[in-house]
């Protein structure tokens, strides 16, 4: 059955500032999440909320309370702090208070297998957000194309950079499916479309302090720099601009010396930041929407529903990952000032009022 079966009631869905969402205490032993209840009465849904140290999960968190509502779902949720033992506990959790059905974002794609064999032993279907689990087994992925981001930072990159220069890469974890997809896309991209840009790699997990002393490091062995490309701008981005400005590089766009800089997540700050030529260029990562069809697919799940490949009637595209494993990879455009073309690239204006990071 086409996706098309969904009703055009799903589709519309409540969105509520996070700071109207109830903030709870989790259930699995982590911190605070502001994640809302979903609807009062409705399927009981188990979801974990991966981390809540960085702006874009805050983001998804507040989105998912109200998502879950225009879904018919209710939430028991728990948060896992970016810990896979954590998840797998947290799973049994959930699937003691009998939930029909499990959202997760797994961060070690790897260690993703106990939990999703768990909710596998008691016929509860698990979507996963963000990332694909190594091992498979999710009723459906909830995801852009992360190698998409990596092309895409380097296309704007190369193309900025008119072909040369030194670039250096914040690689995410690469235990995670997405820092792998970043990184490797990068990587083949600047090696085939841009072989004289240099690409200096540093290996962050996700952590901003490994990627603001790696970069301090690299600005006195290399001082000619002249671009950043940051797997998780909710991660790196603030630590890197005040390290570039303590060091003096912190020089606005269009003016001599200026390193250019792209990013991953889409967050208000990020957008400010271009705005204020402080980096150059994003990919909005939708946190909004990942939160609405994890909701969706869950409640589908639940109704004994059947996707296959192919376009949706939500101006995605879902894919088969290999096994059967489907991913429905959602749009992420490319954010800069000016929105237009970058190569042969479309981009979106930093300013336009759609985009989640602007309080859409």
């Amino acid at each position: 059955m086409n996706t098309r079966i969904i009703g055009a009631a799903v589709a519309a869905v409540l969105v509520v500032a996070v700071a109207a969402c109830s903030r709870e205490q989790t259930s699995g032993g982590g911190p605070a999440v502001a994640v809302g209840k979903g609807a009062d009465n409705g399927v009981l849904v188990g979801a974990d909320q991966p981390r809540s140290d960085t702006d874009f999960w805050s983001a998804y968190a507040g989105y998912l309370g109200p998502k879950a509502a225009a879904a018919g779902v209710k939430l028991e949720n728990t948060s896992s702090d970016n810990d896979s033992n954590r998840l797998k506990s947290n799973v049994d959790t959930l699937l003691s208070k009998d939930v029909k059905a499990i959202i997760m974002a797994p961060q070690d794609t790897a260690a993703a297998k106990p939990a999703l064999t768990a909710a596998a032993n008691r016929n509860v279907p698990v979507i996963s957000v963000d990332t694909r689990p190594d091992s498979g087994g999710a009723y459906m992925v909830v995801r852009a194309d992360n190698r998409a981001y990596g092309a895409n930072a380097c296309t704007y990159l190369g193309e900025t950079l008119h072909g040369t220069g030194k670039v250096v890469e914040f690689q995410g974890d690469l235990a995670s499916i997405n820092g792998r997809d970043r990184s490797q896309a990068f990587a083949d991209c600047m090696r085939t479309k841009y072989p004289n840009i240099k690409v200096i790699e540093i290996p962050t997990e996700w952590k901003a302090d490994k990627a603001t002393s790696g970069l301090q490091d690299k600005l006195l062995t290399d001082p000619d720099i002249n671009g950043i490309y940051m797997q998780a701008g909710g991660a790196f981005l603030q630590s890197t601009l005040a390290l570039l400005k303590r060091s003096g590089k912190l020089v606005k766009a269009g003016q001599p010396g200026h390193i250019s800089i792209v990013s991953n997540d889409g967050i208000k700050a990020e957008l400010d930041a271009i705005d204020a030529g402080d980096i150059d260029a994003t990919v909005s990562q939708p946190a909004d929407l990942y939160a609405q069809y994890a909701a969706m697919y869950a409640k589908a799940a639940v109704d004994g529903k059947k996707f296959t490949p192919g376009p949706t009637d939500h101006g995605s595209t879902i894919v088969d990952t290999g096994g059967g494993q489907l991913e429905d990879q959602l749009p992420a455009p490319v954010v800069t000032r000016t929105g237009g073309k970058v190569g042969d690239m479309d981009t979106v204006a930093s300013t336009d009022p759609a985009l989640w990071g602007r309080g859409h």
